[in-house]
């Protein structure tokens, strides 16, 4: 029965289409239904991924779904980068990092972790995706700094950004080849074979027809955030790395959630991992730089609240996953702390 309520609810995808072309309803009520859409179409991410995962194993599983389930969030902060919002395209992509491996990782172990002794996780994997958060971040203090003091969107920390974004880029192209060819000998050397579910091109087939889909009912929850926060009064950065970061990462949560519960582990933490560095050293500098094209140019200066709360939920991580094993409590733990995250944001209003 839930799984027909599923398949039938993704039905408000055209729903809402319809609502904001057809029938120009309100903001606040485009809000609500973009924001329900959103969830059958995780879901379907999240399924399509499962089968894609039975054919290519955890470790690219994850990449898949991180890759396809970014790939809104970089359509979203494009569109708010032309509409010269470069607070909410920052604090978006900051807090996209945290809930990935806050709430994203916490919720998968909540659902899929076991006792005291936990499950195993590809430990490697995980630390290393989280050192590349570490330094990514680490990296954006280049032309975050100069910003704290004086004009945060001044032309010169936008060029300053140009070397930084290409070096994050060829950092995560090094490791993302390296990390692919080793989950693919992993993969093959356990013997794994694929179950009776969905073959690997109608899996991926769905996975990038339900990404653009995703990508269309994203961009008019973008659209209509600005009247929702005037109504809520809510600082539009509050909105932009805890509203906005949650609904454009639903994909991975939703998918880390379904796996996790169906015993997949791995898989799921791989998803949330993956997904946040993704976040840091591709759709970041990706976006700064591809926004000399759509204008204005963005720097990526970013906040020190910004920059504390990625690194120190990479940190966190890390300590808590040191043994490679994941367990319920952990992931209790992480959502805690990443509610007092979002109450930290809450606080930290607008720059």
């Amino acid at each position: 029965m839930g799984r027909k309520l599923l398949w039938a609810s993704l039905l408000l995808a055209p729903i809402t289409i319809l609502l904001r072309y057809g029938f120009h309803v309100g903001d606040t009520a485009l809000f609500v239904a973009a924001a329900a859409a959103l969830v059958p179409l995780a879901w379907l991410i999240g399924e399509a991924t499962e089968h894609a995962g039975e054919h290519t194993g955890p470790g690219i599983g994850g990449f898949l779904n991180a890759s396809f389930g970014n790939a809104p969030e970089l359509i979203i902060a494009l569109f708010a980068v032309n509409e010269s919002l470069p607070d909410v395209v920052r604090g978006s992509l900051a807090g996209s990092v945290v809930s990935n491996i806050l709430l994203v990782l916490g919720a998968a172990l909540i659902f899929g972790g076991d006792g005291e002794d936990g499950k195993p996780l590809d430990r490697f994997s995980i630390l290393l995706q989280l050192g590349l958060v570490l330094v990514a971040v680490l990296v954006f203090l280049v032309p975050s700094v100069p910003g704290w003091t004086g004009n945060a969107e001044r032309h010169s920390l936008a060029v300053l950004s140009i070397p930084v974004a290409t070096v994050l880029l060829l950092v995560y192209a090094a490791t993302t080849i390296r990390g692919l060819r080793r989950h693919k000998r992993l993969h093959a050397e356990s013997g794994a074979t694929a179950g009776e579910g969905w073959s690997l091109p109608i899996a991926l087939g769905v996975l990038a027809a339900a990404t653009v889909v995703t990508a269309l009912i994203s961009e008019t929850l973008v659209h209509s955030l600005h009247s929702f926060a005037e109504s809520a009064g809510l600082s539009q950065f509050f909105i932009a790395a805890v509203i906005v970061a949650i609904v454009g990462n639903a994909a991975e949560h939703g998918g880390a959630i379904v796996i996790a519960s169906r015993g997949k582990l791995p898989l799921a933490t791989e998803i949330a991992v993956s997904s946040s560095a993704q976040v840091a050293l591709f759709v970041t500098p990706a976006i700064a730089l591809l926004s000399w094209v759509v204008k204005p140019a963005l720097p990526l200066s970013f906040r020190p609240i910004e920059l504390a709360t990625m690194g120190g939920a990479a940190l966190l991580v890390g300590i808590v996953l040191a043994d490679g094993r994941g367990r319920r409590w952990e992931g209790f733990m992480l959502v805690a702390v990443y509610v007092g995250v979002a109450l930290a944001f809450l606080a930290a209003g607008d720059r």
